[in-house]
């Protein structure tokens, strides 16, 4: 059995070792729910590191956006080389549910654009959790959403191994059962092609493909193959095909499933009549019965976990399956930056229910619908047994969990910490490992803000230091980017219309100094490792709500805590109330590292930290590598399969209007073909 082995230089300091231990003690002695108390920089995520090694259980760790959620998969990696890390997060670059507004009568068909490569690491997470135990998840809510059966996806693998005796033609119904595609020309993820006898796939989980070599009705070799050069990377005695889709059902089920839908379809037809409703009744039944249709021809539609409650079994008004299912019962859950993830988390249900019942109403959905839903908190709240809730401004929840509901405000909890009450429950980092202070905090006039920004970004490039600014909306975001792009700085904008691979990418090109200044809302606020960033600049920072409240705030100051020089600027025209309770705690946590660093006669550095490589392999990612693949690990017999395939897919591109992509396909064709003939005019010379 595979352990969770921690791989780091770092040792635990300061305040670390302590909390370390306090968390540890309170999971072996059966506290559920904790609190670790850390400022920004102190080392949080290796002190959860240090946790996850020691108790050696799965684990699952919840954050509240996409991009916090890739740099924690990012740092979690580097802890865990040798361990199965992963990154569970939706996979829509673009979602527009499907709704219907009855004041305009206007209905909106769901409409989503796809990231075949999240969609990858989706499939690639739960794969592993039904194989490994030293699994870790990083995830965003989207974790608490529908997924399909654990059982059942675990009942539709398909393994194989050599030796095996099975025909080709049943192995190739299989794979169609558990929603592979065949398609004999070009050859994908999720999809599998078959020449003579000779399978090939590339599962819906995986970025390498499988080939299966029959002889007769036995297999004969397994092997694991480029899909670009055709190289043969590994060969294998057996293999295991996980179903390419989450939502997978038997056929029994789809034919136990259709009465009952009918039945259901039915009464709320009756139901429409009997009111009058005879266009909502129209409606329903021909959405209901062409589904039906579709999923008996094809097993599957989009839209299929609408049906979820008939097609897994689930009785009315149960909690969907979603990944927290596929964990098994031991599991540790780590829910990151809770004054944030926990809110989310908590108002996924009604959003979602409120557009459905819509739909339901109008006849577009039948009631069962409802039941393809996010779990409810309380649902939630069940299915997390040993929780550590890891912020530096937590909220009400936590703290009521954390103390047994003594606290029903965070400023009832900071006034008794500041009075040295101490809590079992609670973990506090406060010492940086570096001996990095918070940094210090200016508020200067909104008058003339602009003009007094452009002079403080030039003095912190010159130093080769960066800059973060925030502002409070999208459009402010972008306009000022535009501005400070017109004055030759090097700017970027980062808000939530970004993508979400480019996300990431875009604050490691700040790191690397493709931008000195990031200019972005609400994004830019908790848990980034920016350590370049020297000057955090909040703009209309008197402008109170969700974006300038205290915990707001606080967070976004911790952006210039992991610099020697890092310091804010916050412009306003006056001081609110949440504006003097975030410097006031900083100026406290300052006066607590300035104390524990004479007395330990620290000298603060700034962070020195490596700039990794892109978290995710995207697709361009590998187009733009194609140019750098050996020629020589090409197999000859396989270059003229290869040239067809790589045409393929020129054409697709070029048919798509994604003329870059078609041009690089192009372009390796040529360098491929020119590798032939060479090849064979050395052979001439040889010869000769």
């Amino acid at each position: 059995m595979k352990k969770f082995k921690l791989k780091s230089k770092m040792q635990p300091r300061g305040d670390q070792p302590r909390a370390i231990e306090k968390i540890l003690s309170g999971f072996n002695s059966g506290i559920s729910d904790q609190l670790l108390l850390g400022v920004t920089g102190s080392g949080k995520t290796f002190t959860m590191a240090k946790v996850i090694e020691s108790l050696q259980r799965p684990t699952l760790i919840i954050t509240h956006n996409k991009t916090l959620a890739a740099q924690l998969y990012s740092e979690f990696k580097d802890f865990f080389p040798q361990n199965a890390i992963h990154y569970f997060v939706s996979y829509y670059d673009y979602y527009q549910p499907e709704a219907y507004i009855p004041r305009t009568d206007t209905y909106i068909e769901k409409d989503a654009d796809i990231n075949d490569e999240i969609d990858r690491l989706r499939n690639a997470a739960t794969a592993s959790l039904l194989t490994r135990s030293d699994t870790l998840i990083v995830a965003s809510v989207s974790c608490i959403y529908g997924l399909g059966s654990p059982d059942l996806y675990r009942d539709f693998i398909v393994k194989i191994s050599v030796g095996q005796k099975i025909l080709r033609d049943d192995l190739i119904k299989k794979l169609i059962d558990i929603q592979y595609e065949r398609n004999d020309k070009s050859l994908e993820r999720g999809r599998f092609r078959v020449r003579g006898d000779v399978l090939e796939i590339i599962p819906s989980y995986e970025e390498m493909s499988c080939r299966i070599e029959f002889f007769g009705d036995e297999i004969e070799a397994i092997k694991s193959i480029n899909p670009i050069t055709g190289e043969v990377l590994a060969i294998l005695d057996y293999y295991s095909i996980f179903p390419a889709k989450h939502f997978v059902t038997e056929k029994d089920m789809i034919l136990k499933a259709k009465p009952k839908i009918l039945k259901e379809l039915e009464g709320q037809l009756k139901i429409f009549k009997s009111k009058g409703k005879l266009l909502e009744a129209q409606r329903l039944e021909e959405r209901v019965r062409h589904d039906i249709e579709m999923i008996e021809e094809t097993g599957y539609i989009s839209g299929i976990e609408n049906y979820s409650r008939y097609l897994t079994g689930k009785k009315e008004g149960e909690p969907p399956a979603t990944l927290i299912d596929y964990f098994p019962e031991d599991y540790l859950c780590f829910i990151d930056e809770s004054h944030m993830t926990i809110p989310q988390i908590r108002g996924m249900y009604n959003g979602d229910r409120s557009r459905k019942e819509t739909l339901v109403d109008f006849g577009f959905r039948l009631p069962s619908a409802l039941d393809n839903r996010p779990l409810r908190f309380n649902e939630f709240q069940e299915r997390v047994k040993k929780v550590l809730y890891v912020s530096a401004t937590p909220g009400e929840y936590e703290l009521q969990k954390i103390s047994k509901n003594k606290f029903h405000k965070p400023s009832d909890f900071y006034l008794a910490r500041k009075k040295g009450q101490d809590f079992v429950a609670v973990a506090e980092q406060i010492i940086r490992p570096t001996g990095l202070l918070d940094p210090m905090i200016e508020v200067r006039p909104e008058k003339d803000q602009i003009p007094d920004l452009v002079s403080e970004i030039k003095k912190t490039v010159l130093r080769k230091e960066r800059v973060i600014v925030t502002t409070l909306t999208k459009k402010m975001a972008e306009d000022l980017s535009e501005y400070l792009t017109e004055l030759g700085i090097k700017v970027r904008y980062i808000h939530s219309e970004i993508a979400t691979l480019d996300r990431p990418e875009i604050l490691r090109d700040l790191r690397l100094g493709k931008y000195d200044v990031i200019v972005g809302v609400n994004l830019l606020r908790e848990g980034l490792d920016l350590p370049e960033v020297s000057l955090v600049a909040i703009l209309d920072a008197d402008k109170e709500g969700f974006l300038r409240g205290e915990q707001a705030l606080i967070q976004t100051i911790g952006r210039a805590a992991r610099h020697e020089n890092g310091r804010v600027i916050m412009y306003a025209s006056k001081e609110t109330r949440a504006m003097r309770m975030a410097i006031t705690e900083t100026n406290r946590r300052r006066q607590i590292q300035k104390k524990y660093n004479i007395e330990n006669k620290i000298i603060p550095k700034s962070v020195k930290k490596a700039i990794r490589e892109s978290i995710i392999k995207e697709k361009r990612a590998e187009e733009s590598d194609i140019g750098q693949i050996d020629f020589q690990k090409i197999p000859k017999d396989e270059i003229g399969r290869i040239i067809k395939e790589l045409e393929s897919k020129m054409k697709l591109a070029s048919s798509a209007l994604e003329f870059e992509k078609a041009v690089k396909y192009r372009d390796l064709i040529g360098d491929i073909r020119e590798h032939q003939k060479k090849e064979n005019l050395l052979k001439k010379i040889n010869k000769s």
